[in-house]
């Protein structure tokens, strides 16, 4: 596979983007609980007012915590420094066998230019057992021997 910093670049970009989206998201649904809270009217039942509006504010806590990790991860992206490395380290772009893992948070698999890479934090397992590496160094990992290929 051809990797290049262009392509990091465009990675880190969408990574960006898909944050962005769970941060409005998360906005959007916070606010949404907070107006079904506030516009519970107090009926006759007493008690079944007093549990909607527990079950709002705490769908509204629920979304300010998602809000609040979206925006603690943003920044983290925001700090990576996409300069080619010998070594891998946060930022970097691996290919170990035809699996593509880009160390920078945890958002799973995205597909990028017909590639799948799967984004993982600095925290994961792999990340971890990985860092300070460089190509053709292996490491065993889930009873596997793995050979890194290429780091970018």
């Amino acid at each position: 596979m051809l990797l290049t910093l262009n392509f990091k670049e465009t990675l880190l970009n969408d990574c960006k983007k898909v944050l962005n989206e769970r941060l409005e998201n998360a906005n959007s649904a916070m606010q949404a609980a907070q107006e079904a809270a506030n516009g519970e009217e107090k009926s006759s039942a007493g008690d079944k007012y007093e549990t909607s509006r527990a079950m709002g504010h705490r769908d509204r806590d629920m979304y300010a915590r998602q809000l609040l990790e979206a925006k603690n991860e943003l920044q983290k992206l925001d700090k990576i420094k996409l300069e080619s490395s010998e070594f891998i380290k946060t930022g970097s772009l691996i290919e170990i066998g035809n699996t593509l893992y880009f160390i920078a948070t945890g958002l799973g698999k995205l597909v990028i230019s017909d590639m799948m890479v799967i984004v993982i934090s600095k925290e994961s397992p792999l990340a971890k057992s990985i860092f300070g590496k460089k190509i053709n160094d292996e490491i065993f990992f889930n009873g596997k021997k793995l050979k890194i290929d290429n780091v970018v």
